[in-house]
């Protein structure tokens, strides 16, 4: 498993208190809201506090740009990789 793809996996569950979710049990490319991971909007919110805190990234509400980047744990991995300042 790619390293930050197992770290943001970690990141979600640490983040969100999913104390009955292992990484392993996140599908990568599965979609994180609605289908897949459950999550919803407080959750979305709650990530993007924790990957700002770590990775120094910003992310603007209600952006098209930013619900792909919340589509899925790769989707988030290839963002965090290439935009990441800590």
């Amino acid at each position: 498993m790619d390293p930050l793809i197992a770290e943001i996996k970690t990141l979600i569950i640490e983040s969100l208190n999913l104390e009955e979710i292992t990484p392993d049990d996140i599908d990568a490319d599965a979609p994180l809201f609605v289908d897949g991971l459950g999550l919803d909007s407080i959750d979305a919110l709650e990530l993007g506090v924790a990957l700002q805190k770590k990775y120094g990234l910003s992310f603007a509400a209600d952006s098209e740009e930013t619900r792909r980047h919340f589509a899925s744990v790769s989707a988030l991995a290839a963002f965090v990789g290439s935009h990441r300042t800590k």
